[in-house]
């Protein structure tokens, strides 16, 4: 497998915000999209290098993992994080499929099922699920022809992985009002000044993730490893229903005075 870096496939920057990420992968998406480029051979290997790159940049947690190994092994970082995650792994909780389908309502082109299957082959599923007012879908790889690869489901397994997916998304909890499973909660740390969690206050907070930038209200009294709870800034929903809660996990800033003792005390220790 070649050497290649997901941030140069989609063409963004490492502190490319997620917003300009799913914009990156639009355009090129349409840029190469087989039926755009039925005289291009290669377009399709192209499309499924730019899809790889997409679900992995797009995926907080999986982001995070490769920019990690981008940091300690440079160029290597694609070889490395392949190790660890197969196919299923990668597009595990993706929107390609939704972006997919947009543009073939817009445009006429063909759907993310009829592409997939020339992408991946067989080894390509799609499944649905709807009931108490969630509907959703989605894909995943399993093992082909030449056996199932390492993290892959079997084929005599898929139906079964489909139904214990569609089980866990009904059963979810449902947020009074909507009819729908609320997206999952995330939770981040903010670093607050010993004044700041004392006094309370105003705190100016910038989600990366999200592109959004929050003023959040500090109670006063404020202690170290206190949550504070923002309703509706989680992760989005997978059904398209309101997105969960955002906690903000306090960390206070030691003043410098402190540190400098820490530090020597660790010295002559």
């Amino acid at each position: 497998m070649t050497q290649e870096d997901y941030y140069q496939v989609l063409g963004v920057g490492p502190d490319a915000a997620a917003r300009e990420i799913k914009e990156g992968y639009r355009k090129l998406a349409f840029q190469y999209h087989p039926d755009r480029n039925k005289d291009n051979p290669d377009s399709s290997e192209r499309m499924k290098r730019i899809n790889e790159a997409y679900a992995v940049l797009s995926d907080p947690s999986k982001k995070g993992a490769y920019d990690d190994l981008r940091r300690r092994f440079g160029s290597g970082a694609h070889q490395h994080f392949r190790q660890n995650y197969s196919d299923q792994d990668i597009f595990k909780g993706s929107d390609i499929n939704q972006i997919f389908e947009e543009m073939a309502r817009s445009f006429g082109l063909r759907g993310v099922d009829a592409i997939f299957k020339d992408f991946y082959g067989q080894g390509y599923q799609t499944f649905q699920f709807k009931g108490s007012g969630i509907r959703g879908g989605g894909f995943f790889f399993f093992g082909g022809p030449g056996g199932p690869r390492a993290g892959r489901v079997p084929h005599s397994r898929t139906m079964g992985v489909i139904d214990q997916i569609a089980r866990q998304l009904l059963e979810k909890k449902m947020r009074p009002g909507t009819g729908g499973a609320r997206g999952p909660d995330a939770e981040e740390t903010i670093l607050l000044s010993p004044e700041t969690a004392r006094d309370g206050g105003p705190f100016a907070y910038h989600i990366k993730a999200q592109n959004k930038k929050l003023v959040v209200k500090i109670p006063p009294g404020t202690r170290e490893g206190q949550r504070i709870r923002l309703a509706g800034m989680g992760r989005p929903s997978f059904a398209g229903s309101p997105p969960g809660d955002l906690y903000l996990k306090v960390k206070i800033r030691k003043p410098l005075l402190d540190k400098v003792k820490g530090f020597l005390a660790r010295l002559t220790s």
